[in-house]
């Protein structure tokens, strides 16, 4: 399996660094884009080195795509690339984990209308006027979405992603 991380610079560190450190521990092949091939940083500091660009990825190589929050997708949102990605996964029906910021993202689409989802407080309108049914709750999975609020719900965001991804077991 195959994991996609997209975020830049001023992510939530926790939200990145969690979810990849538990899904290497799965044996899960961890990828970071980012508009630059170069190290990110982090709100707190934590650096990270993007592996490859936005414009590389090929979507279709992966099983996963995580979005942390931060400020990181405010600015990911208004870049065709980022957004193309988001796109071929909720299309294709594959996996997508969003935490706090990360939904604004997925907003970017266009593709979240009907869809039921979480995220951020200050994110909600933006979710609900993108036609998406907003749950106050630390996780919600609705088919291959899972989203979470902050990153005191990582310990259910991350045992979601395992279930719908079947690494759970």
């Amino acid at each position: 399996m195959r994991a996609l991380i997209v975020s830049s610079d001023r992510f939530e560190d926790s939200e990145l660094a969690e979810p990849r450190q538990q899904l290497l521990a799965k044996g899960v092949e961890v990828d970071i884009a980012a508009p630059q091939q170069r190290l990110i940083t982090g709100k707190h500091g934590h650096r990270v080195s993007a592996d490859l660009t936005l414009s590389a990825v090929r979507p279709e190589d992966y099983d996963l795509l995580l979005l942390p929050g931060g400020e990181a997708p405010a600015s990911l949102r208004n870049l065709p690339e980022a957004v193309a990605i988001a796109q071929h996964f909720l299309r294709a029906d594959k996996p997508v984990a969003a935490i706090c910021h990360g939904p604004q993202l997925l907003i970017a689409t266009g593709l979240m209308a009907g869809r039921t989802a979480t995220c951020y407080r200050a994110v909600r309108r933006e979710l609900e006027a993108a036609g998406a049914n907003y749950l106050d709750r630390e996780v919600v999975v609705d088919g291959n979405l899972v989203t979470s609020r902050r990153p005191a719900d990582l310990p259910a965001f991350i045992q979601a992603i395992f279930t719908i991804t079947r690494l759970s077991r």
